[in-house]
């Protein structure tokens, strides 16, 4: 060949000093990539665990969930907007969102029905009617992933302090948040 371009890493001339030092660094990457995932193993491998009775223990009372998950609530609500309000004790609130859910499917129907009533009669107002069918879908799949957000992040929450109070004061907002008294040793 008259130039180096175009030359595979072997026909260049003192080329083959890199490919073996590029080589040695490949094996050297992939022995310590080995050792890395070899010693957490071995450490484990010494831990006794069959010796632990672990059927008489007794967790505190803060630790046990009770209720629904944030996720199973979000589930719940996703697909029926307020089953997952009702699991977690917000049921006006989940009342609020079957009555929209019944309010978006409804005005859904009967904006489809007066679409399809337009096209039979060739009127020029079919689009604008159809355009307001997909209004209601979105304001009908929004309900749902509201509703899912909204009883996900109050299942989140249902361990909050009910005693939180927010004021509005004439320069600005207060919010109280009552404190555990603590009793010292006195007469």
């Amino acid at each position: 060949m008259h130039s180096d371009i175009g030359a595979r890493a072997l026909e260049r001339p003192r080329s083959t000093v890199r490919m073996h030092v590029g080589m040695l660094a490949r094996w050297h990457a992939i022995g310590l990539a080995c050792l890395l995932a070899v010693v957490p193993t071995c450490r484990l491998a010494c831990q006794d665990t069959t010796q632990a009775d672990t059927t008489h223990m007794i967790l505190p009372a803060d630790t046990i969930r009770h209720g629904v998950r944030p996720m199973g609530a979000f589930w719940r609500s996703f697909l029926i907007p307020g089953w997952g309000q009702a699991a977690t004790g917000r049921q006006v609130t989940g009342a609020v969102f079957v009555a929209w859910e019944g309010v978006t499917v409804m005005m859904t129907l009967k904006a489809q029905q007066e679409a399809n009533y337009f096209k039979e009669i060739h009127s020029s107002q079919l689009k604008l009617k159809r355009q307001e069918v997909q209004d209601w879908l979105v304001l009908w799949v929004f309900n749902h992933l509201f509703s899912g957000a909204e009883a996900y992040v109050s299942a989140h929450l249902r361990d909050f302090p009910p005693d939180l109070k927010v004021r509005a004061f004439p320069n600005g907002i207060g919010v109280s948040v009552p404190l555990p008294r603590i009793s010292g040793r006195g007469p």
